[in-house]
C-alpha cells in the first residue's frame, strides 16, 4: 500500500497534470505509472525526476537496453520491487529476451555474492585497479 494515495488526474494539480501529459505524449500511451502518481503530491519533485530520467535514460554512449539492465541490477540490489518490475517491462520492450534476463540475474547474484565476500573479508583494492593520478600539466 502506498504511503500517500496515488493521485488520479482529477485530483492532481495543474503542474502535475502537465507532467502527466508529457509522460503520455513521450511514451505514446494514456497510462501514467503509479510511481508518477505518487510523486504528483510534490509537483516540483515530479517534474525534476521526470526531466532527469529522460536525460539519463536517453540513448548515448550506452545503449538504452544496457541502461535498463543496469537499472534492474541496481533496483534488485536496493530491494526496489517496483523499479525491478517497471524496468524489466521496459527492457523487454527494448529487446530483453528470456535468455538475457536469466543471464542478467546470474550476474546480479554473482556480484552480490562477491561484493559481500570482499566486504566481509576486508579485501584491499589492488593498486593496479586504482585510478591513475593525473599527470603534471593535465
Amino acid at each position: 500500500m502506498a504511503v500517500l494515495p496515488l493521485l488520479r488526474d482529477e485530483e492532481a494539480s495543474a503542474d502535475a497534470l502537465a507532467v502527466f501529459k508529457d509522460i503520455r505524449e513521450k511514451r505514446g500511451t494514456d497510462y501514467v505509472n503509479n510511481f508518477w502518481r505518487a510523486l504528483a503530491h510534490d509537483p516540483d519533485e515530479l517534474k525534476a525526476v521526470w526531466d532527469r530520467l529522460q536525460t539519463v535514460m536517453a540513448p548515448g554512449a550506452l545503449d538504452p537496453l544496457i541502461k535498463e539492465l543496469i537499472y534492474i541490477a541496481v533496483s534488485a540490489t536496493n530491494g526496489c520491487g517496483y523499479c525491478v518490475h517497471s524496468h524489466t517491462a521496459s527492457a523487454k520492450a527494448k529487446g530483453l529476451t528470456p535468455q538475457m534476463h536469466a543471464e542478467l540475474l546470474q550476474v546480479i547474484a554473482m556480484a552480490s555474492r562477491t561484493n559481500a565476500l570482499a566486504v566481509a573479508l576486508g579485501v584491499p583494492v589492488d593498486e593496479r585497479f586504482e585510478a591513475e593520478p593525473p599527470r603534471q600539466g593535465d
